[in-house]
C-alpha cells in the first residue's frame, strides 16, 4: 500500500509543481519565440541555448530567469511543512535548474565570446546579476525549511533523488541558512572581506612593474631574440621586467649564475610583505568564516564534498603504515583530514629515489660546468635543460611541424569515436556566433541515440577569451515526463586563422592542450545523469580532471600521435616513432624533481588552511630543504608571496591536480596501457566512469570500475619508467 502511494506520487503533478510546470513552458515558450523571431537557418534539435542575443534581449532574458526563479522559490516556500512531497518541493526545484541552465548561460558566455563591446558588456553585467540572485536564493531560510522537512522524512525515491535531496540541504548550510540574523551578517562581512583581500593579491602582483637592470655580458647565453626585445636603458643597461615570460628563460638560459640567483632572488620578492601580509590575515578570515559555519577550519569546509574528505582507514590512495613525519613539528589536533597530508608525503617519499637521482645528476652537471659552489634553486631549470639537451634528441621546432590545425582536430575526433563508441558528425547551416564557429553532433553508434552537441570556436579574434576551456551550455537530465534533455559545450581555443595556404601548426604543448580539454568536452556529453546538478561539469574536484588527464596519455604513444599528426607539406607523413618516443622522455624527465617541487606549495596551502597561527615564512624555511632534498629556500625570498594559486580558486585544494595524476596513472596502467585504441575498454570507462556524472559518489565510482580503491603504485612507476 505504502509503495503504490509513493509510485503515485511520482506520477501526479500537483499544487506548486504544476504551476512551476506552466511557469518554465512559458519560460521555453519565450525562448522559442525568440529564435522564431531571429530564424535565418534551421534550429539545432534538442538544443535551447541561444546563441545571438544582442544586449537588450540578454538583459530582458537575465530579467525573466530571475522573476521566474523567484516565482518557483516562493512557491516551494509556500508548502505547508506537514504537506511537503517530493513532488511539491524537490522536483519544482530539480525542473527549474534543468530548464533554466541553457537560458542562464546563453546569457553569460557571450563575454567570452563576442566581437561586439556592447553584448560583452551586457553579458558580464548579466552574469553579475544571475550570481547574486542565485546566491540569494540558495540563503532562503523558508526554503530550506521545507526541503530540510522532506529530507527529514526519509521518503527517498531512490538513490540519485536523496543525493540531489541532500546536495540541496548541503548547499543551504553552507551558505549559512542555520545562523542567527547577526551571525548571517558576520559571514556576509567576512565572505565580502575575503574577496576583497582576494583581489588585492592578485591585482598587486599583476600591476607588479619590478625589474632588474643587467648589463648585456650579465646575460650570456641568452638567444640574440630575447636581448632584442628587452629595452635599454640611457647608459646601455637591459631593463628586465619580472614577469615568468622573461625570467624563466633567464633561469634556463643564462650562463651566469649570479645572474639566475639576482633573477630568482628578486622574483621571489615581488610583493613580499604587502602581499604576506594580505595572505596571513586572508588565512585567519577564511578560518573565522568556516568556525562559523560550524567546521574546525577552512581546509575542512572546502574538502567536504572532495574524495580526500575520506578518512585515512577508508582509502587505500594512502599508504597506512607511517606516521606523517612533515607533521612532526605542528599541532595536528585542528586537521581535519590528515589524509590529504599522507598523499603528499607519500607522493614525496616514493620519489625520493627518483629525485635523488635527478639531483646528483644535475649535480655533478654543474660541478663539472662550474665548480664546487654550492647547488641552489637558481640552477635547477638551468641544468635540466642542460642535461636534456645531452641527452635528448628533440627539436620542438620541427615537432610543430607536423600538427596542422585542422588534422590535429581530425585526428582527436577519430580517436574519440574509435574508442567510446560514438559518432562524430558536423552540422552545417545552423545559426552560430561567429563564421568560424562549427557545431558538432555527437550520436551512440549501437544505438543512433543522438547524445548531445558541441561548439567548436578555436580560431582567435579581438574580444575573445584568450585561453583554452570547456563551457556547459546546456546540462543533460532525464524530465518528470521521461524525456532527455541532451547536453551542449562549447570548447573554446585561441589560434591564429590560416593565411593564404600556409596551415597553422600547433606546437605539441598546444595540442596536449586540445586533447585534455576536448576530453571534458565527450565528458560532459557522456552524462547520464537524471539531474541537470549532476551533469554538466560541477563535478568532485578531485575527479573532475581524472578523464582528461587518463587521456592525455593518448599524446605520448605512437598509435595515436600517428592519427592526430602529418607533416604540413606531406600529411602522409606522420611523426617518427623516435620522435614519439623522444616526446615520452621529455614529459618525465626531472618528474622527480618537479613533483617535488608541486609537493612543498600543496603542503604549505594544506598547513595554513588547517591550522591557525601559522608562521608562513617560517614553514616555508623549514619544509623546503625536508621535501626539496637539502636545497634551502633562496634567502629573503617567500613563494607564498606571489602564489596566486593559494589565493583564488585552489585555496586548500592545490593538492587536488596530483590526485587526479595519480588517479589517472592507476586507470590507464590497468585498463589501456597494453591496448590504447581497445573498444571494449573505451565502453566501459564511458558506461562506468564518465556516465553517472554527480549521481554518484566519486571515490564508488572508481572502486567499481577498478574493482578495488585508487592506488599510487602505477603513477608512482610511470614516473620513474622514463627516467635518464
Amino acid at each position: 500500500m505504502a509503495r503504490g502511494r509513493r509510485e503515485r506520487r511520482i506520477l501526479v503533478v500537483t499544487g506548486a509543481a504544476a504551476f512551476v510546470a506552466v511557469g518554465l513552458k512559458l519560460l521555453v515558450s519565450a525562448i522559442k519565440a525568440h529564435k522564431q523571431r531571429r530564424r535565418k537557418k534551421p534550429d539545432v534539435p534538442g538544443s535551447s541555448v541561444l546563441v545571438n542575443l544582442s544586449a537588450s534581449e540578454i538583459q530582458r532574458l537575465t530579467d525573466q530567469i530571475i522573476a521566474k526563479s523567484k516565482e518557483v522559490y516562493d512557491l516551494v516556500a509556500s508548502v505547508p511543512l506537514e504537506k511537503v512531497s517530493y513532488t511539491n518541493v524537490i522536483a519544482p526545484l530539480a525542473e527549474l535548474e534543468a530548464y533554466q541552465f541553457s537560458s542562464v548561460q546563453s546569457c553569460v558566455f557571450p563575454k567570452m565570446v563576442s566581437t561586439s563591446n556592447d553584448i560583452r558588456k551586457a553579458s558580464a553585467e548579466a552574469e553579475s546579476r544571475l550570481n547574486l540572485h542565485f546566491l540569494t536564493c540558495r540563503k532562503r531560510e523558508d526554503v530550506y525549511r521545507v526541503i530540510k522537512a522532506f529530507a527529514d522524512r526519509g521518503e527517498w525515491l531512490g538513490y540519485e533523488a536523496k543525493r540531489y535531496t541532500q546536495c540541496l540541504v548541503k548547499e543551504f548550510e553552507r551558505n549559512g541558512v542555520n545562523l542567527t540574523p547577526s551571525k548571517k551578517k558576520e559571514l556576509e562581512n567576512l565572505g565580502a572581506r575575503i574577496e576583497e583581500l582576494s583581489l588585492q593579491y592578485a591585482q598587486n602582483l599583476s600591476m607588479d612593474n619590478s625589474f632588474l637592470l643587467l648589463g648585456e655580458s650579465e646575460l650570456a647565453g641568452m638567444p640574440l631574440q630575447f636581448i632584442k626585445i628587452l629595452e635599454k636603458t640611457e647608459d646601455g643597461k637591459l631593463k628586465v621586467f619580472l614577469r615568468s615570460h622573461n625570467v624563466t628563460p633567464i633561469l634556463e638560459h643564462c650562463k651566469i649564475r649570479a645572474t639566475r640567483k639576482s633573477i630568482a632572488v628578486a622574483f621571489g620578492q615581488r610583493c613580499g610583505k604587502e602581499n604576506l601580509d594580505i595572505l596571513e590575515n586572508l588565512v585567519q578570515i577564511r578560518h573565522k568564516y568556516a568556525q562559523l559555519l560550524g567546521y574546525s577550519n577552512y581546509a575542512e569546509f572546502t574538502l567536504e564534498s572532495r574524495m580526500a574528505r575520506t578518512s585515512e582507514k577508508d582509502c587505500s590512495i594512502v599508504d597506512k603504515n607511517h606516521s606523517v613525519t612533515f607533521l612532526d613539528q605542528y599541532d595536528t589536533s585542528a586537521i581535519f583530514c590528515v589524509m590529504v597530508f599522507e598523499f603528499l608525503e607519500d607522493i614525496s617519499e616514493n620519489l625520493s629515489d627518483l629525485a635523488m637521482e635527478e639531483l646528483n645528476m644535475l649535480k655533478d652537471l654543474k660541478r663539472r660546468e662550474d665548480g664546487d659552489s654550492p647547488f641552489g634553486m637558481e640552477d635547477l631549470l638551468y641544468y635540466m635543460r642542460r642535461a636534456e639537451e645531452q641527452h635528448l634528441d628533440l627539436d620542438l621546432g620541427e615537432v610543430k611541424q607536423y600538427f596542422p590545425v585542422n588534422l590535429v582536430m581530425s585526428g582527436i575526433l577519430k580517436i574519440f569515436q574509435d574508442l567510446f563508441g560514438i559518432r562524430i558528425e558536423e552540422n552545417k547551416d545552423v545559426e552560430v556566433w561567429h563564421e568560424t564557429v562549427c557545431l558538432f553532433s555527437v550520436t551512440d553508434v549501437s544505438s543512433n541515440e543522438l547524445l548531445g552537441y558541441f561548439y567548436l570556436d578555436i580560431h582567435s579574434r579581438e574580444g575573445k577569451y584568450a585561453h583554452t576551456c570547456v563551457l556547459a551550455l546546456q546540462n543533460g537530465n532525464l524530465s518528470s515526463n521521461g524525456t532527455r534533455q541532451i547536453p551542449v559545450a562549447l570548447l573554446l581555443s585561441q589560434c591564429p586563422k590560416q593565411i593564404d595556404d600556409n596551415p597553422v601548426l600547433l606546437r605539441f604543448s598546444e595540442v596536449v592542450t586540445f586533447f585534455h580539454e576536448f576530453t571534458h568536452v565527450v565528458h560532459h556529453i557522456c552524462i547520464r545523469a537524471t539531474y541537470s546538478r549532476f551533469s554538466g561539469l560541477r563535478l568532485d574536484a578531485d575527479f573532475i580532471e581524472v578523464p582528461s588527464k587518463l587521456l592525455e596519455n593518448w599524446c605520448y604513444e605512437s598509435i595515436s600521435l600517428k592519427i592526430m599528426s602529418g607533416y604540413y607539406q606531406d600529411i602522409t607523413k606522420s611523426v617518427t616513432s623516435s620522435m614519439c618516443t623522444s616526446l615520452r622522455r621529455k614529459r618525465d624527465l626531472f618528474s622527480g624533481l618537479r613533483l617535488k617541487q608541486e609537493v612543498l606549495l600543496c603542503l604549505i596551502d594544506q598547513f595554513i588552511h588547517s591550522s591557525e597561527n601559522m608562521d608562513i615564512l617560517e614553514l616555508l624555511k623549514h619544509l623546503h630543504p625536508k621535501v626539496m632534498l637539502g636545497i634551502p629556500l633562496l634567502e629573503g625570498t617567500n613563494p607564498a608571496s606571489c602564489f596566486p594559486q593559494i589565493v583564488i580558486g585552489s585555496e586548500a585544494v592545490c593538492y587536488s591536480y596530483i590526485w587526479s595524476e595519480v588517479v589517472a596513472a592507476d586507470i590507464f596502467a590497468a585498463k589501456f596501457q597494453e591496448d590504447l585504441l581497445n573498444q571494449y575498454a573505451g565502453l566501459q570507462f564511458r558506461n562506468k566512469v564518465l556516465a553517472p556524472g554527480g549521481a554518484k559518489d566519486s571515490l564508488e565510482i572508481l572502486s567499481d570500475y577498478l574493482g578495488r580503491e585508487p592506488a599510487i603504485h602505477s603513477f608512482i612507476k610511470s614516473k620513474t619508467r622514463n627516467s635518464l
